[in-house]
């Protein structure tokens, strides 16, 4: 199968996905070596072939309907694709939109928090031609972002997690010469739902799909009970593009290059940071790490 071809009828149980995966991830590797070397044109020459791939839609579409934990939850649309058929004529709809889609509004609901399941915290639903659309254009930018990340950032980076935080501040940590013995969990209150959108986007520079990304900053959030509210601040928490540029954002917060969340001890994961200290802390303002097992 080609990475770039016409439109028309498509048998999802015949696509060939090592082919597809394959010419996904060489262009993604060909996207974050241009970056390293800071060729801007070639990146986004390398992004817009991305951005037309078929191959990438087909990858899109199958990670969005049929391996994603939500794929079995509706947009305002009510629309779901978890039949072979149905993943086929999203997959043909997407592609032939792959430049004319006007994201649409998502839809708000709330979940329990994993820390206090009292509270609620909210979601933003895209549709899910919106999410195979979002998933498009993650392919795209996360490889140039991939190059330009902080070595101690793992929020929502592809082979990396918050066990790998972990895993560093516990290295910090560790020993009995360690000079920092415990670890401080700071968290960026509401970090995401506060992101100014005109920042976000002159931080995308002249990434390919920048308009595309505005329409979904803007496209606003329809909730059961209440109705439509258009949207002037924040990411939506449910979209699978705004954990890229959201991550980058919350590695700038704290006072510009030489912020807090800037200095390359601090492991950080999205919103939350961990910061090692020396000497000795009061309980109630810390949380002393586990020792590992024996053996």
């Amino acid at each position: 199968m080609t990475v770039n071809g016409p439109e028309g009828g498509l048998a999802w149980d015949a696509v060939d996905w090592r082919a597809c995966e394959q010419n996904v991830r060489r262009l993604r590797q060909r996207i974050f070596k241009a970056a390293q070397e800071q060729d801007w044109p070639k990146v986004r020459n390398l992004q817009k072939l991305m951005l037309h791939s078929r191959a990438n839609t087909l990858v899109s579409v199958r990670q969005v309907t049929q391996r994603n934990a939500g794929r079995k939850t509706a947009g305002i649309d009510g629309e779901v694709a978890l039949t072979p058929e149905a993943r086929a004529d999203v997959a043909v709809r997407v592609h032939q939109s792959r430049s004319s889609w006007a994201p649409r509004a998502v839809r708000r609901v709330y979940i329990p928090k994993a820390s206090n399941r009292a509270k609620l915290r909210p979601l933003g639903i895209p549709v899910v031609m919106d999410r195979c659309h979002q998933q498009r254009v993650r392919h795209a930018l996360e490889p140039e972002w991939e190059a330009r990340f902080e070595p101690r950032s793992y929020g929502f980076r592809p082979g990396r997690g918050c066990q790998d935080a972990v895993a560093a501040i516990y290295n910090v940590c560790k020993g009995p010469r360690a000079s920092r013995v415990w670890a401080l969990d700071a968290d960026l209150a509401a970090a995401f739902d506060r992101i100014d959108h005109d920042h976000l986007l002159a931080a995308l520079g002249s990434f390919p799909a920048r308009d595309l990304i505005s329409g979904w900053l803007k496209a606003g959030v329809f909730e059961a009970g209440k109705g439509f509210a258009p949207t002037v601040e924040g990411t939506p928490q449910g979209g699978v593009i705004f954990t890229v540029p959201a991550e980058r954002r919350a590695a700038r917060a704290g006072g510009g290059r030489r912020g807090l969340l800037q200095d390359l001890r601090h492991p950080r994961r999205g919103n939350d940071v961990g910061l090692p200290g020396r000497g000795q802390i009061r309980r109630r303002r810390g949380r002393a790490l586990p020792q590992p097992a024996a053996g």
